[in-house]
């Protein structure tokens, strides 16, 4: 009896082949599986060992999708060249600083590098030098600065005064950069300012509501940094829009920053189990809890959260149903993990409700309906007027963020829907842009516009890689992986092989998923420890699936995900395994 038994980089068995020889010749033909790097390879004959080879062949893997639907495929390298055009980098302080612009601005702005992290973990080796310059910047009171000194362009740190997210999204991007590289030294280094930026945001008089025990800012729209009112006077002399705090401010409380800061507590809670305090962690994830319990009290209408709840219960916007506006931010908070099924799927349905091709080529609305002309003073520029920027403007910003809650929340086909629509835009245009008007005219907000949104491509993107193809990293490189096989919902496919790797580390996620007529097949390799497998299941399957895994019979559990998504799951220790769903009549 002869056999070949595989062990990848980490030495942990990945292959056992048996075979037999003829006329003195063998060949295997195998699937590698496992972690990144050289593969290890023993022969063995009737169990004895015969021969070993210490590096068989090099394993490697790069982000991919291939499915057969051209739309879907050629997103990911249409989006990579796309966000090309957004990288900026320069010598800061001595040191080299790299990260991803705003579509309207080109300086580097710590709100924008961050959304953008949902696509450039693909293909982006530096994700912490940004992060670290921020930290160097942060403020002897424990707030950030939200853009970067930029010499050349004779730029230094400053805040817009009225932005009350810059101190959680720090935190969400030191998390995330470590979830691409699986580094804790990133949050050791980044530990103090994280708690400092996020004791600063919970604390101090001008952004903590100690009221209401939620964050409080100014009335701009969702989280742009401009506030309501007519035009002001900047400080330089110039007419300008409210970024700046006076005493006609409108002051309350707006949603997207509560569930952007929970998510930070929950991610930073994480970070104290792992290099920190656990004390703490447990404090953090309480403070969490409280602050989505006052929040649902407050603005949670019972389809999505209100756009913004003023403090002065008297003050009103004349010509706009306010308790029917829906801000981008709803969108966003389906992918913080702070809402439960119930809102998820009302959020996702309350965007769908919307969907009218006669009112607007996309329901992406940056806020819908939009303030009456005029309510927002822009010194002339785009935004005064309904259907422009963040008033009214549809982003892919939106769509892709709604499109990645819509897989997570049981409304596969939507998702599909959303990022179909996409890709067919960028293959029209060949371009992307931050905003559009609703009649599909890209929005050009002055001489710094570039048709290469990084923000509205990275959420499609993330839409693709962990919605549509359904994987999602519960750990670091990897390491813990959900993955949710969703192409059930898009009729026509039956082959798809797909990979997410982040370029800053070997962590990964591949695998070739098979449909036939009664069954699927699944051949899944990771680097990591285990994985968690969902399979969306057709309407006409049996109660009864039998499950192989390996060769051999294995358990699993069949969930709903709303009313209509019924997903067959099974925990995968090591993480790769050759998988086999049977049903009657196969």
């Amino acid at each position: 009896m002869l056999s070949c038994s595989l062990f990848d980089a980490r030495l942990r068995p990945s292959v056992i082949i048996s075979f037999t020889i003829e006329q003195g010749h063998a060949d295997l033909l195998v699937a590698p599986r496992g972690a990144l790097g050289p593969q290890w390879a023993l022969i063995l004959v009737d169990g004895q060992l015969a021969g070993a080879r210490s590096a068989l062949f090099n394993l490697d893997a790069q982000t991919t999708l291939r499915s057969g639907n051209a739309e879907l495929d050629g997103l990911y390298p249409a989006i990579r060249e796309l966000m090309g055009g957004a990288r900026v980098s320069y010598e800061l302080n001595g040191s080299p600083v790299a990260g991803y612009r705003s579509p309207d601005n080109p300086l580097l702005w710590l709100r924008d590098h961050v959304y953008q992290g949902r696509g450039f973990r693909y293909f982006e080796h530096d994700v912490v030098s940004l992060l670290d310059a921020f930290r160097v910047a942060q403020r002897a009171d424990g707030s950030f600065p939200d853009v970067l000194d930029y010499p050349e362009r004779f730029v230094k740190a400053t805040r817009k005064e009225v932005e009350a997210d810059v101190e959680f999204l720090f935190v969400q991007g030191v998390y995330e950069a470590w979830q691409m590289t699986g580094d804790e030294a990133i949050l050791r280094r980044n530990l103090d300012a994280m708690r400092r930026g996020l004791r600063y945001l919970t604390s101090a008089a001008l952004r903590w509501d100690e009221a209401r025990g939620l964050v409080r800012r100014p009335y701009t729209i969702d989280t742009w940094d401009f506030s309501y009112g007519p035009t002001t006077i900047s400080p330089d002399g110039k007419p300008a829009p409210r970024h700046w705090i006076d005493d006609q401010t409108v002051w309350g409380t707006f949603h997207g920053d509560n569930t952007g800061l929970a998510q930070a507590l929950r991610q930073m809670a994480r970070i104290e189990t792992l290099v920190g305090d656990a004390a703490l962690a447990a404090e953090w994830d309480a403070l969490a809890d409280g602050i989505m319990d006052r929040l649902n009290n407050l603005s949670w209408n019972g389809r999505f959260y209100r756009h913004f709840v003023p403090e002065d219960p008297a003050f009103v916007v004349s010509g706009v149903d306010l308790n029917e506006q829906l801000s981008l931010s709803n969108a966003l908070a389906l992918n913080r993990g702070v809402l439960d099924e119930r809102q998820g799927q009302k959020v996702v349905d309350e965007y769908y409700r919307r969907r009218d091709f006669d009112r607007a080529f996309a329901e992406w609305y940056s806020i819908d309906p939009p303030f009456p002309a005029g309510s927002y003073g822009m010194a002339g520029g785009k935004g005064e007027n309904p259907g422009e920027y963040v008033n009214g403007g549809i982003m892919p910003l939106t769509g892709g963020e709604l499109a990645r809650g819509a897989f997570r929340y049981g409304r596969e086909s939507y998702g599909f829907d959303i990022v179909l629509r996409y890709a067919q835009l960028l293959e029209l245009t060949g371009a992307s842009y931050l905003w559009y008007y609703p009649d599909g005219r890209p929005g050009i907000s002055g001489p710094d516009t570039i048709a290469t949104d990084g923000w509205g491509s990275s959420a499609m993107l993330g839409a693709l890689i962990e919605g549509a193809a359904g994987i999602a990293d519960r750990g670091a490189r990897y390491d813990d992986t959900i993955i949710s096989l969703r192409w059930e919902a898009l009729p026509g496919l039956t082959d798809v092989y797909a990979v997410a790797r982040y370029a800053a580390s070997d962590g990964y996620t591949a695998y070739r998923w098979q449909r036939y007529e009664r069954g699927v097949r699944l051949a899944l390799s990771t680097g990591g420890d285990k994985s968690f497998v969902r399979f969306l299941l057709p309407p006409d399957a049996p109660e009864l699936i039998e499950v192989v895994v390996d060769g051999r019979p294995a358990q699993s559990v069949s969930s709903w995900v709303g009313e209509k998504s019924r997903y067959l799951t099974l925990p995968i220790e090591g993480g790769s395994a050759d998988i086999e769903l049977r049903w009657e009549g196969l």
